[in-house]
């Protein structure tokens, strides 16, 4: 019983081995260049191997080996950079960014901030303060402005409901012609992470924000 249990630990480890230096890209070098050796020492002396076939094929080889430690060495330069990103991301806690969003931004003493980017010149631009269904409680007059990214703020001290609920709209238009807005909303920075090796901001709102997605940081 005792020689069955070690002969069957011995093939596992063996098939380890094995398994291990199969994808191991210096031992496949090493195999591929005994068996040139052994090819050379048994081949024909009247029909000898092409020159160009073997160093096709040590080219070859080499190609292998070179994109295996590639791939090995732009695996742990992608591992350092996440590192580096959630390290360099620690920066941005309790910094404020802007992203595409209709929400007004944490008031401050009664005022509300938010901004939006406008696609060409404005002759008549307003923002209108909504409630979730969709219901006006009050319009900010921002009058003509030029293409661009606009700041605007609302006191809400009039306001007797829940700030965090309202949302804001855009309304800009040039005589008749509606002129294209992205609503842009403030939100503070709490912490950082990273999702599938790309730097992720997690806001007070609860939300989560990718880096690439921020358009400004104040």
């Amino acid at each position: 019983m005792l020689t069955t249990n070690v002969t069957s630990t011995s093939a596992t480890a063996n098939s380890a081995t094995n398994s291990a230096s199969s994808t191991d890209p210096a031992a496949a070098q090493d195999r591929f260049l005994k068996l040139l050796v052994a090819q050379l020492n048994n081949q024909d002396p009247m029909n000898p191997m092409d020159n160009a076939e073997m160093t096709t094929q040590m080219a070859q080889i080499n190609t292998v080996v070179g994109i295996n430690e590639l791939n090995s060495t732009m695996a742990a330069m992608s591992s350092q950079f996440t590192a580096m990103q959630v390290l360099q991301g620690t920066s941005m806690i309790g910094r404020t960014v802007l992203s595409e969003g209709n929400t007004l931004g944490t008031p401050v003493d009664k005022i509300s901030t938010a901004a939006f980017d406008l696609s060409g010149t404005a002759a008549d631009v307003k923002v209108n303060i909504k409630t979730a269904a969709g219901t006006v409680v009050d319009t900010v007059t921002l009058g003509s402005l030029d293409a661009g990214r606009h700041y605007f703020a609302w006191d809400s001290s009039k306001y007797t409901g829940d700030v965090s609920g309202l949302r804001f709209e855009v309304a800009s238009t040039n005589g008749t012609a509606k002129v294209a807005n992205t609503p842009l909303s403030p939100s503070l920075v709490v912490a950082t992470t990273t999702t599938d090796g790309a730097l992720t901001l997690e806001l007070e709102n609860g939300e989560s924000l990718a880096y690439n997605k921020v358009k400004a940081v104040f």
